[in-house]
Order: structure tokens, then sequence, then C-alpha cells
């Protein structure tokens, strides 16, 4: 089933306000089997509401708006779709007694403005919206069915839960549009897209995208218009088909934090991590304790960022004179000498340049030399990163991070 989202807001279009109503849409409604085919933005103004509707119903006759059913002047969106399908506003007192007394248990005030909210195109189906005071509601028409969602995140997908998918769902008879999403990192698109050229026509049915970002390239599987449990079986197989050819760079599905994934290996083998950063400022360590449980495995570490403390954690100042702080000596020290200081298993050592200044032809900007050390001795890597200062010093966290995680796979259970 086909149908078409029109997303309405002018600070949409301005960019203040990110849509994420569009992708959740697109994922919610995929699941049961119904694709959005095309996604329309317009501002809050009537003509282009009024446009925007009337030609996605010429093309699939069912369309879902989101936003402008609030109770300020530019929520117009309600209005406007009654009057294209000829249909006049009625007053609900049971809506307005919901307002009032969602109002009352906030303690809050009630504007006239809200009675807009209680006024309903004729034969329309009302939504209830627990979490806000404008509901949802299915308008049916000569035209076709236009589906209003409050523009509100929270509100919008509360509805699209509770009252769309299981609607829609009945119409679909059981088949699907199901993805999955592999992470990878620490290779180039490019380098994967040759990797895995073999497989990837043993894949179809299913489609295959590249998503490249700044943590690594995601691959996307999706299975189109099948049944639920034959799709489930076909993105299995095919995943393992994948993580066939780059083992060492998949390292989960979904939303897996690389951060987690190496946590739980720490765990696994009863060890202890820090870490000794300089370009990163912190970010390292910042990933690391975002993970619920982060503090079973790791102990801490040192932003080594001017020279001076890095002489303190333990790097030779002749090290810093003749290779400089940006240098495979540089980073081997600190993390032999954080190793020794704080007691750990393991150490993840970090310094590079981020830029924009600070470059040279020997030692460009995005320049990251990694080092890790644990019982087996210190493994020093180099990298040139692409990108703006953010970009390098995020694309350096996640790299050290990958290091961490392929060294411990390997190494022995250790105390």
């Amino acid at each position: 089933m086909d149908l078409e989202l029109v997303t309405i807001g002018t600070e949409l279009l301005l960019g203040f306000t990110i849509d994420t109503n569009s992708a959740f849409l697109g994922q919610a409604l995929g699941e049961i089997g119904v694709r959005i085919a095309r996604r329309t933005s317009v501002p809050d103004e009537p003509a282009a509401v009024a446009a925007a509707v009337r030609e996605a119903l010429s093309r699939t006759r069912l369309v879902i708006t989101t936003g402008g059913l609030g109770p300020t002047k530019d929520d117009l969106s309600k209005n406007v779709v009654a009057e294209l399908l000829g249909l006049p506003l009625e007053f609900h007192p049971e809506i307005w007694e919901a307002i009032t007394a969602r109002f009352a248990r906030m303690g809050r005030k009630l504007s006239e403005r809200n009675r807009c909210q209680a006024e309903v195109p004729r034969g329309a189906l009302v939504l209830p919206n627990p979490r806000g005071t404008a509901p949802g509601l299915w308008i049916g028409a000569e035209a076709g069915e236009v589906i209003m969602l409050p523009g509100v995140p929270g509100e919008m997908r509360g509805l699209v839960r509770q009252e769309v998918v299981p609607r829609l769902g009945q119409r679909v008879g059981g088949r699907v549009v199901r993805s999955l999403l592999l992470r990878t990192t620490a290779i180039a698109e490019s380098t994967l897209a040759e990797r895995l050229e073999p497989v990837e026509d043993s894949l179809a049915p299913l489609t295959l995208a590249y998503l490249p970002g700044l943590e690594g390239v995601d691959l996307r599987l999706t299975a189109w218009d099948a049944k639920r449990e034959e799709a489930a079986s076909q993105l299995e197989g095919a995943a393992e088909r994948l993580r066939e050819r780059v083992p060492e760079h998949v390292y989960g599905q979904g939303e897996t934090d690389l951060a987690e994934v190496l946590l739980a290996e720490y765990r696994r083998k009863g060890m202890r991590l820090a870490v000794a950063e300089s370009c990163t400022g912190g970010m390292l360590g910042a990933r690391i304790t975002a993970i619920p449980g982060s503090s079973e495995v790791f102990v801490g570490g040192l932003i080594a960022y001017h020279d001076d403390l890095k002489q303190a954690l333990g790097v030779p100042a002749r090290i810093l004179e003749e290779h400089g702080a940006v240098s495979e000596e540089a980073v081997r020290e600190m993390a032999l000498a954080a190793r020794d200081r704080f007691t750990a298993s393991a150490v993840l050592a970090v310094t590079g340049i981020a830029g924009p200044g600070g470059g040279s032809p020997e030692k460009p900007v995005g320049l990251v030399w990694f080092g890790l050390a644990d019982g087996q001795g210190c493994e020093t890597r180099r990298m040139v990163f692409p990108g703006s200062r953010h970009e390098i010093r995020t694309r350096a966290a996640q790299y050290a991070l990958w290091s961490g995680w392929r060294r411990a796979q390997s190494a022995a259970t250790r105390l």
C-alpha cells in the first residue's frame, strides 16, 4: 500500500526544526507494509497546504499530514483540509471537556483559542491524543482519505503506534517492508563496496544501501513487500553473508554503539580500561561513560592536552623535543605511562592535529596517532582523517574504540 506524507510548518523549511517525524513514519509504516511514496513539506500557508494535499490525493488517495493542529493562528491545516474536502467543521463538546480537564490537572489557565481544537470536519474519526490537546483526525471523503496528526513528535508517535498503524495494518494482508542495519567502521565506503561486490547479486530480492557517516558506513538491507517471517529470514541470511566478507569491521546491528561493544568484550574477559587523550579532548572517555555500567570496566583517564601534562603523565621531554607531541613515539609513551599509572589491563591513547591550523607537509591536519598498551606490549597506528575539526575528532574517537575492540578480541583473559 502506498500513501503520501505532507509535513506542514514554516519552521521545517527554515531549518529551525529538524524533521524527525518523517523518518519515524517511514519506519513505522514500512514495518506493516505501507510505503511512503512521496513526501512534501510546505509552509504554514493555506494555499500551499491545500495544493499539497490535493495533489497527493490525486496520486494515492491516502495522505498523512503532520503539523498545524494547534490553537494558534498559523495552525490552519484542519480548516484548509475541511474546506478542500467540502466538509463543514462541527464543535464536539466531549473534546472540549477533555481539553478543559487536561488544563485543570496541570493547573494551567485555558485559553478560548483552544476551542478550535474541539472542531472536527463532519464525519471524521477522532483519534484521541492523551499526550496533548490536539486530537488526530481520520477524514474520509470522495477524493480520498486524509489522516491528520499533530506535529509535536511525542504526540505524533503515540497516535501512529496506537491509532494509525493498527488500522492500516488491517488493510495490507500481512506483507511488510522491513529493514536491517549493519554497522561498520574503520573501512572506507569504496573499499567496503569492493569487498562486498562478490555477494551483492546474491542478496536479491533484497536491496542494499550504503549510508556513510562520521563513525563509519552503515549497511541497510531492505525486504520489500514480503511476508513478515520470510522478510526476517531473508534479512538475517543476507546480513550473515555481509558479515563474512568484513568480519573485522562489522560491530553490530541497528543502533548499536561501538563503545558498548568494546565494554562488553572487556567485561567478558575481566579486563579494565583507561584512556590518555590529547586531540580528542575527552570525547573518547565521554563515549565510554555514556554506556550504562561502564564503571565495571572503565577506570578513567587523563586529557593530556598540553605538552607539560604529557610530561607529567610520563612522556619524556626528549621524545617531545625530538619527535613532537603528534608522533608514534609520543603516543606510545602516553599509552605505556597511563597503563602503569592507572593499573589498567589496557590503555587507549590518542594524539593528533585536529586543525584547522597547525598542520605541515610532514604532519598534515587530520593526522592522528593511536596507541594501545596492554599486557602484550604497545601497538601503534597512524591515520589521516578528512573533514572539519569536529569531524576529525569524532572519527578519531571512533577509530580508537575500534582499535581497542579488535585488540581485546584477540587478547587472553586477564585481570
